[in-house]
């Protein structure tokens, strides 16, 4: 047996939210542990505040797990009633209904303004709940058509790793779990406190919500693949103006054979790829420099400031300067 307790918050602290993690019989236990993975404590003491975390079963006691073990839950839903963020990391069956104590609990806590967040089959409780009603939302490739069957309320995008709508935030299967609560983390500390989580968990450290969930082809080894030298080229180079026709005959490839290698590779297009790159260079700039918002832009390659604030606004809702202002302690 293993016993899943309430991490307490610590006394005076005011930034780190509380999180209830809902858990359900026969649970995966990897899926149960992403959220603590990312925002829980670690030992050795790590690079932040750990965020507390309680498990919160429709019935507290022990629980069965899809490993042969059980769990203590020491919590039952009357735990959500303060938790700031709600976590549905797991649903055992994507045909079965949510039970209607479960589904009221997070409709109600999301109505007083919890972020709800839904992970792989976890995101048809949130459906269920009418949470995703008219919203975008993501679940595991698999079960896409099924979602789309009993859910035709919801938009989804079964292409996306993660999909933030807000308040309500829905991630893909099994490690998109990570890079969900890795943006949530980003979102709420800071580019660089993810980075280093990332670093700590050997986990990339941002992998843009865009990005395909399932890629057809492995990534080969680096000294035998010319799309991987120029990849990093780019990264190295952000600040150059890059054009798909320059990038491919770099690689030495036609521009359509770059385009197809490169989706095939990322499972999102250059353009895209480019932009998230620069997003996250600016986002490490604004955090640990004090540099002016013209050459932020200029060093990330998106060469004005109108420009760099245009993606802020669509990326992260915000401008580069109050980006700055709640983000550069972090560093």
């Amino acid at each position: 047996m293993v016993e899943i307790g309430r991490y307490p918050r610590e006394e005076g602290s005011m930034s780190a939210p509380r999180v209830a993690v809902l858990a359900f019989e026969g649970i995966s236990p990897f899926h149960l542990a992403v959220p603590s993975l990312v925002w829980g404590p670690e030992s050795p003491v790590g690079d932040m505040e750990p965020w507390p975390i309680t498990v919160v079963a429709l019935k507290p006691g022990l629980l069965a797990t899809s490993a042969g073990y059980a769990i203590d839950v020491p919590a039952d839903l009357g735990a959500l009633a303060d938790a700031d963020i709600i976590v549905v990391p797991w649903w055992s069956d994507p045909e079965a209904p949510t039970p209607a104590p479960v589904s009221a609990a997070l409709r109600t806590a999301h109505e007083r303004g919890a972020l709800v967040v839904g992970l792989c089959l976890g995101v048809f409780a949130l459906a269920d709940a009418g949470i995703l009603d008219g919203r975008a939302a993501t679940t595991h490739w698999k079960w896409a058509e099924t979602f789309r069957r009993r859910f035709p309320a919801a938009e989804l995008r079964p292409e996306d790793l993660y999909v933030d709508e807000g308040d309500v935030v829905t991630g893909a299967g099994a490690t998109a779990g990570i890079d969900t609560c890795l943006h949530l983390l980003a979102r709420r500390a800071g580019q660089v406190v993810a980075n280093r989580v990332a670093r700590r968990i050997v986990a990339a450290p941002h992998r843009p919500g865009g990005q395909a969930q399932f890629i057809e082809f492995p990534v080969p080894a680096p000294d035998e693949d010319p799309l991987t030298h120029v990849m990093n080229w780019a990264q190295s180079h952000l600040d150059a103006q890059h054009s798909i026709d320059g990038l491919a005959a770099r690689a030495h490839m036609s521009r359509s054979t770059f385009t197809r290698s490169f989706r095939a590779r990322t499972g999102t297009t250059v353009h895209n790829w480019l932009v998230a790159q620069r997003l996250a260079r600016a986002r490490h700039l604004l955090e640990t420099t004090t540099l002016g918002v013209d050459t932020v832009a200029a060093q990330s390659g998106f060469g004005t400031p109108a420009r760099l604030r245009e993606h802020f606004a669509a990326a992260l809702g915000t401008t580069p300067t109050r980006y700055r202002v709640e983000f550069s302690g972090g560093a």
